[in-house]
């Protein structure tokens, strides 16, 4: 980060600060009065299903689309009128893949280097280290379309971040990639908010959001919840407790017609059932409907707290 941005945002400021954001498509609320205050360094997520507002709620904050209520502030300054200026300060890595697929990594890099006004040594010095950072130095010459989906991912974090942003906007980065190179894209990002980046990212995958320091839990264009993945579980609405035992499959059917049960979803051997928090004794009540199939209190997962939050809907 450059000094005037120092100047510019205070370490006690927020870098993205949300009001009441809504946005209608005709009759459609995709987002619906959105609060956010999100610090300087942290790596906050938005969890949800496809269609809950994620993507929407990104593109309103980066300018892309226009609000049809609400004001928001971006790096101490309001993005309603700055949204050029700001663009300068800001990367956007979107869920599919847009960069040039007939065009060579290094082409691409020069491509998005010219963008942000590098030229000369500075450009060559900036993609020379990008390419180590980000392991591309034997596929320099490889066009991006015939990239694997791991190594199209790294490309395209090198060139959303090309120009140090000190704000970072991630749209399901990680949804064509497999386990090991998510672990690895998680590490990079970590490495980033280290050296004063922060970054806003959107998934559906409740591993990645647990890594996130807070986190909105997003349903129908609606905030559910928001606090760090320790702190929502610590709050959850709901006790768990997990039953093992014969007849699963009959016993959860008969749970989820009671009322105090929010969910019953089967893991393994055994059944996770999540009580409404009205229940004074949740252990004795679900032991009292289990017909001698053993029950034991269990701790609260992010999963959970997307259920109880939700009313039962999933997500990965």
């Amino acid at each position: 980060m450059n000094a005037s941005a120092h100047q510019e945002l205070e370490p006690t400021e927020y870098v993205i600060e949300a009001k009441g954001l809504s946005k209608c498509f005709g009759d459609n609320i995709a987002v619906n009065k959105l609060d956010l205050k999100i610090p300087k360094g942290s790596i906050y997520g938005f969890l949800g299903p496809n269609g809950c507002g994620k993507s929407t709620s990104i593109r309103l904050l980066t300018g892309l689309l226009e609000a049809s209520e609400g004001e928001v502030n971006i790096l101490g300054q309001p993005l309603l009128g700055h949204e050029e200026s700001l663009k300068k300060r800001i990367g956007y890595m979107t869920q599919k893949f847009s960069l040039y697929d007939n065009l060579t990594v290094q082409e691409n890099l020069n491509f998005v280097g010219a963008i942000y006004g590098f030229a000369g040594r500075k450009k060559k010095n900036r993609i020379e280290e990008l390419l180590a950072l980000y392991d591309l130095e034997k596929q320099t010459k490889q066009f991006a379309g015939s990239m694997s989906g791991g190594q199209k991912q790294r490309l395209a974090l090198a060139c959303a971040t090309l120009h140090s942003p000190e704000l970072l906007f991630l749209d399901e980065p990680t949804s064509a990639v497999d386990p090991e190179n998510r672990r690895e894209f998680w590490e990079r990002l970590f490495d980033l908010c280290d050296a004063g980046t922060t970054i806003l990212v959107s998934t559906h995958y409740m591993d990645e959001a647990e890594r996130c320091h807070a986190l909105a839990i997003m349903e129908e264009g609606n905030k559910r919840a928001d606090g760090s993945p320790q702190a929502l579980m610590d709050a959850m609405p709901a006790t768990v407790v997990e039953v093992s035992g014969n007849q699963l499959r009959q016993f959860k059917q008969t749970l989820i017609q009671h009322p105090d049960i929010l969910s019953a979803a089967q893991i393994g051997s055994h059944l996770r059932v999540l009580v409404k928090q009205q229940v004074a004794d949740p252990l004795n009540f679900i032991s009292q409907l289990s017909q001698g199939r053993e029950a034991l209190l269990a701790r609260p997962s992010l999963e959970d707290v997307f259920v109880a939050c939700t009313g039962g809907r999933h997500v990965d």
